[in-house]
């Protein structure tokens, strides 16, 4: 490997972008969901979730408080598996598709092997965090 990319990769400032990168579509999500807080509760009651301000709540908090430790390499181990349930668990709650047809069930399997792959991403970043 060239000596610049060797220096790039054990670079804190890039280990630090990399991990906000990483979170980014949890703490905007997070965000979101606080700035536009009643129809974010709406959206989580009409997933089943009730009360859906009770659900936002939690899932908002839980987005930008593991986000942030993520980012800020404290606790990633937990952070991220608390990031990793909670993706996972999205996929029965929100994106059925076994239950769809068609394009509709095409789409919904999509985001699911998306998820999957973040879940990876989160495992990775909470081994390499035992190394900093």
């Amino acid at each position: 490997m060239p000596a610049i990319f060797e220096r790039v990769l054990d670079s804190r400032a890039f280990a630090f972008l990399a991990r906000t990168v990483l979170t980014f579509v949890f703490w905007s999500s997070g965000l979101a969901k606080l700035v536009d807080f009643e129809a974010n509760a709406a959206v989580m009651e009409s997933f089943n979730l009730h009360p859906g301000w009770a659900a936002n709540a939690v899932t908002l908090v839980l987005q930008l408080r593991a986000s942030t430790a993520i980012i800020l390499n404290r606790g990633v181990w937990m952070a991220s598996g608390a990031l990793a349930v909670f993706t996972l668990l999205t996929i029965p709650i929100a994106h059925p598709f076994w239950a769809r047809e068609g394009e509709e069930a095409f789409r919904d399997m999509t985001v699911p092997l998306e998820h999957v792959s973040l879940v990876g991403g989160l495992a990775l970043a909470a081994a390499l965090s035992r190394k900093s």
